[in-house]
């Protein structure tokens, strides 16, 4: 058991510094280089990393004698952390298609394609390095946090991979003198990724929060049961 909570911890700690990485990369390039997407990307990891710290946060807690010392069902941590880690990635999610939607009624952006694929291909490598080893050791550790830790790792390699397939694509227009829509595959890919990843954090809080009431209800049923022992 300690061997599997020494393992989560050091998964919880490695994907913390892994998402703050990629966060200041793609929160920097994106800035200077006038990419919603990129910033997509790098807020997604900003996001991430805020997470992941709450995870281990609940991690410690979950696993510390305080735990036992509070009058708290610590069966509600888990599915409480991964509720609220789904509800702040569809928000973002939601944020980040209104400023596309406004950036194409603007006219679009103009983007470095080149630097940009450069970007997207490290990016893209690095986040599917750490989704790997994150679903490979995580099985051993047998936790609802790393599980979830590593769905978020998983979308943000296929979000790398959109930006990358994106990026060829509008390189592809440029090439073929055809900038004019050029200029919109930057935000249509924010969309298409924005639209697409609502879904992944929705099931994530529908699991989390089925999970929640479960809890809640064996509660009460215990409440009730300790009750009618009393009584009787």
């Amino acid at each position: 058991m300690s061997c599997s909570i020494s393992l989560e911890k050091k998964l919880l700690t490695f994907s913390t510094a892994s998402a703050l990485v990629f966060a200041l990369m793609g929160i920097g390039l994106g800035v200077w280089m006038g990419s919603l997407v990129i910033l997509f990307d790098g807020a997604y990891s900003l996001v991430s990393l805020f997470l992941t710290l709450i995870s281990l946060a609940a991690a410690w807690y979950i696993r510390s004698p305080k735990a036992g010392q509070h009058n708290v069902n610590i069966n509600l941590i888990e599915p409480a952390v991964i509720a609220f880690k789904g509800f702040a990635i569809t928000l973002m999610c939601g944020a980040s298609f209104v400023s596309a939607v406004l950036a194409i009624l603007a006219g679009g952006r103009e983007v470095d394609t080149g630097l940009a694929l450069v970007f997207a291909v490290i990016n893209l490598v690095g986040c599917l390095g750490t989704y790997w080893l994150l679903a490979k050791r995580g099985n051993q550790s047998k936790s609802a946090l790393i599980e979830a830790e590593s769905k978020q790792w998983l979308m943000d390699s296929v979000i790398s991979g959109a930006v990358m397939a994106g990026f060829i694509v509008a390189s592809a227009l440029s090439y073929a003198g055809l900038v004019e829509y050029a200029v919109f595959a930057d935000p249509v890919m924010v969309i298409i990724a924005s639209v697409y990843f609502t879904l992944v954090p929705l099931k994530m809080m529908q699991g989390a929060l089925r999970q929640l009431i479960t809890v809640y209800q064996q509660d009460d049923e215990a409440i009730f049961d300790r009750r009618m022992q009393k009584a009787g």
